[in-house]
């Protein structure tokens, strides 16, 4: 028999290595599935194209599974997503372009039509079941990420993404610290932290610094200007995109997730493309 009060943290992938990042909290016996991610193989996996989390405790107990909450864009956090929807019917919980970018991937392998896709935005509470769950801003080097505070009667459960501090993000929208503030007078259980990097001194330069080095190599190159950056990083296209049209310049992306990327957030708003800047 579960007991009323009982809370277990089961991390099913993503801690020691970088990618499928999953984890299971179980909360008075139901289930809340916090990211399901992809991770590329290594050299000694020959004839596999990608590893993904062992789910076999959750197929077992699907009956408690309560949903899966995504917490960002990135494939080593929703890339598994498709394949775990096989075995599960469960909603999933997602900001937009969160879900936007999922709704490609649940497309080609035909899903989409069939999953319950639920939007939210930083800030909201949703409880399901004794799943009670806030979604708080945080920044990274993607857009519309959002740590997890699961509250619980013994305390809150807070697993944070991944996250960066910047106070001058490109859209503005600083981490949401007040509310890590208010939960830390409430009472934290358990904090479930990125560490990526935590082991270097010193802090990751704002994004901003970034759209600053564009605008001076775009202002005094003459030629053609090549730029690799992750396709995720829709906040660096957008200042790769304005430094252009300020030079009067055209702009050729190339790659199939860059073009997948930048279709998707230019279609709900989240890239502001000038008229002819493309080509």
């Amino acid at each position: 028999m579960i007991e009323k009060n009982s809370i277990r943290i089961l991390p099913l992938g993503g801690l020691g290595e970088i990618g499928k990042n999953m984890t299971v909290m179980e909360i008075g016996g139901d289930l809340a599935i916090v990211d399901a991610g992809v991770m590329f193989p290594e050299e000694d996996m020959p004839g596999v194209d990608l590893v993904i989390p062992d789910i076999t405790y959750l197929v077992e107990n699907a009956s408690r599974v309560k949903g899966i909450f995504l917490t960002h864009g990135h494939e080593d956090h929703i890339g598994g997503v498709p394949y775990v929807l096989r075995h599960l019917n469960v909603p999933v919980y997602g900001t937009k372009l969160t879900l936007a970018l999922l709704r490609v991937m649940l497309n080609e392998h035909g899903l989409e039509r069939n999953t319950d896709l639920r939007e939210i935005k930083a800030g909201d509470r949703t409880q399901v079941g004794k799943i009670d769950v806030e979604f708080i801003h945080v920044n990274h080097s993607i857009a519309d990420v959002v740590a997890l505070a699961f509250h619980t009667s013994l305390g809150a459960i807070v697993h944070c993404s991944d996250f960066k501090f910047d106070q001058t993000p490109y859209d503005g929208k600083v981490a949401d610290l007040h509310a890590f503030a208010s939960l830390g007078h409430q009472g934290v259980l358990c904090l479930l932290s990125d560490s990526t990097n935590a082991e270097r001194p010193g802090y990751t330069a704002s994004e901003k610094t970034v759209g600053e080095t564009f605008r001076n190599i775009f202002s005094k190159s003459e030629g053609r200007i090549l730029v690799a950056t992750f396709a995720s990083n829709i906040h660096r296209v957008q200042q790769i995109f304005d430094a252009a049209a300020r030079e009067g310049r055209y702009v050729s992306v190339t790659g199939r997730s860059m073009i997948r990327v930048v279709e998707v957030a230019h279609e709900i708003g989240y890239l502001n493309i000038p008229d002819g800047l493309l080509v």
